[in-house]
């Protein structure tokens, strides 16, 4: 039964429930449960949240059919206040030293506050100091007025406790709630959990959190962790603390807080989990206003003696628009007047005719279009229809030109910027994602492998098979790579042209990548599909002086460098290191691996 059903449900039965839910009350026949929180640092529990229940089996078990019936019952405050009594009651029943999250709505915080020299009393009578308890906001209700809620918090943290959030990220309002309460914990919403590990939206959203966090001075706590992908990524994005069925399911005893975590809480290896990427070209499409150009316009009653004038008087104007009402209705181009008058008495006969006789009919784009757009139909249009430039409208009306050379470097610069974050013929990770990943593992401190993967004499195969099969060559490299490795240990990135980047933590990284020397030779064929190169080990050719000269088939090279804890600093310094291990490759015959076992001095010592 899904969330929605279950609400409803309780809404139906709230009524005739009510009765029960006052005899519970009376008989404090509630119970609380406890949902540890881990310390992903510590690898150990720091806190756990307490959830109220109803007795086992009846219909008032769930929160839902209680706060259902308490809400019908006209008694939300004080089933809140109970259900605090009852699980800080119960956790010093059992004598943990962890904190306690307890559930409180605005509302009943409001309500609350008239009670907080009690609850001191009674939490030191208990022996639970306040400093141990974190009331969480819930997400219900709305606040009118922030600097209220200011000051009924920070009566709560007079006397020790600590405020948390729940549900971040679910909409504006809660955003802006953070930055007024500037809450000790935010508990990151479960629908930015779920997925994280494959999903890289999420992945950015929860990273977002994290500086926000920061900044404020708030611990992050991720809800809803179920598997060992999530909580790697989390841990790897640095979120302190994690809550889920994956770490531990509520219970009535509190575990203690050297207790092991849940076993789907630990990854099955202390890898860096490679992180999900997409290309991140830019943030946003720009527009194609951004090559506007504001230019004078004439009228289509303007007469061509004038135009004339106005070319002669402006020696670096190409082009003028013709404006009728606000609205583009034609371009004129200095050419396209001059090749018309240069005729013999052309000037005369058709000075004083209006220039509408010589115009030309404007492509026009609206200002909101992204340069994308616009490119995508000037090369869809046949040679005869494009010129240098077209104009830029606002909701029909003339605003300014564009040229073509300027919008094809605005999308020439995208599409390098493009490149850099994934490859266009492979859509492998780029250079950027590529010294990312490195660094994170160079910062983490844990050991891993770096391959430098080239292919060798594949200039003279592109010469012989052409520029087609040399890219499905190394299309065909980059799904090997990529199939070899391992998911979510092993990360594979295209440098560029023949040249792969592949960072590996798996153990049998060695046996993976001589798999895929052989897997390399064994697909040979598919390429060099002239028998005669089979048989010969190659082809002839020429070389820069148009002398004969003997290519060898293609080969693979991989150099490899063993990056240990500390001792490199950056991903320059591994590259460099890698560029000397694939020299060395690639002077062994054939298909060949090299492996640079040496031991790299750890940065800071001798």
């Amino acid at each position: 039964m899904n969330t929605y059903r279950q609400e409803d449900k309780a809404r139906a039965d709230a009524g005739p429930h009510s009765r029960m839910l006052q005899e519970l009350m009376q008989n404090r026949g509630l119970h609380a449960v406890y949902q540890p929180i881990l310390d992903i640092r510590q690898e150990c529990y720091f806190a756990c949240e307490a959830l109220i229940r109803g007795p086992e089996g009846s219909t008032l078990h769930s929160p839902a059919q209680l706060f259902a019936a308490a809400a019908a019952g006209q008694c939300t405050h004080e089933l809140e206040w109970l259900a605090l009594e009852i699980a800080i009651q119960q956790f010093a029943e059992q004598d943990c030293a962890a904190r306690l999250f307890v559930n409180m709505s605005l509302g009943c915080l409001h309500a609350s506050r008239k009670r907080l020299a009690a609850m001191r009393h009674d939490l030191l009578r208990l022996g639970v100091p306040p400093s141990r308890i974190a009331i969480e906001l819930t997400k219900n209700g709305s606040v009118i007025d922030f600097a209220d809620l200011q000051d009924a918090l920070q009566e709560f943290r007079q006397i020790g406790i600590q405020i948390a959030m729940d549900d971040i990220g679910e909409g504006f309002s809660n955003l802006r709630m953070w930055s007024e309460v500037r809450p000790d914990f935010v508990k990151i919403d479960r629908h930015f959990v779920s997925g994280i590990d494959t999903d890289p939206l999420k992945l950015h959203f929860v990273r977002a959190m994290h500086e926000i966090a920061d900044a404020c001075g708030s611990a992050l706590i991720a809800k809803g962790v179920e598997t060992g992908a999530q909580l790697a990524v989390l841990r790897d994005l640095g979120i302190p603390y994690l809550q889920g069925f994956g770490v531990a399911r509520p219970s009535r005893v509190i575990p203690s807080l050297s207790h092991s975590a849940h076993p789907t809480a630990t990854v099955a290896n202390d890898s860096i989990l490679v992180l999900p990427s997409c290309p991140r070209p830019e943030r946003r499409m720009p527009r194609i206003d951004q090559i506007l150009h504001e230019m004078l316009s004439v009228s289509p009653d303007t007469d061509n003696d004038d135009v004339f004038r106005i070319f002669e008087h402006q020696p670096a104007l190409n082009i003028l628009p013709v404006v009728a009402n606000g609205q583009p209705v034609g371009i004129i181009t200095r050419s396209a007047l001059i090749d018309r008058f240069a005729r013999p008495f052309r000037r005369e006969l058709y000075g004083k005719r209006p220039c509408t006789m010589i115009m030309d009919r404007p492509l026009l784009f609206d200002e909101a279009q992204s340069v994308q757009e616009v490119a995508q139909v000037i090369g869809g249009l046949r040679g005869t229809e494009v010129c240098d430039s077209f104009l830029i409208t606002r909701e029909g009306h003339y605003r300014g030109v564009a040229f073509l050379r300027e919008l094809m470097a605005v999308i020439t610069d995208m599409q390098i910027r493009a490149a850099r974050y994934a490859n266009p013929l492979t859509q492998l990770p780029g250079n950027v994602p590529i010294n990312e990943q490195m660094d994170r593992l160079i910062e983490s401190k844990h050991d891993f492998v770096a391959a430098y993967c080239d292919l060798d004499h594949f200039k003279p195969y592109n010469d012989a098979y052409g520029y087609r099969c040399g890219d499905q060559m190394i299309q065909q490299l980059g799904t090997l790579l990529s199939e070899a490795v391992a998911d979510q240990q092993d990360f594979v990135g295209h440098v560029g042209g023949d040249d792969f980047i592949v960072l590996l933590q798996s153990q049998d990284w060695e046996a993976r990548l001589r798999r895929i020397l052989s897997d390399f030779d064994a697909a040979l064929s598919e390429h060099v599909t002239d028998p005669m190169h089979i048989a010969a080990g190659g082809y002839c050719g020429e070389d820069r002086l148009g002398g004969a000269v003997f290519h060898p088939l293609p080969a693979l090279s991989i150099g490899c460098v063993m990056v240990q804890s500390g001792a490199f600093t950056s991903h320059h310094e591994v590259s460099a290191a890698l560029s000397e291990a694939k020299k060395e490759a690639k002077r062994l015959p054939g298909s060949a691996l090299f492996v640079e076992r040496r031991r790299y001095q750890i940065q800071g010592t001798r």
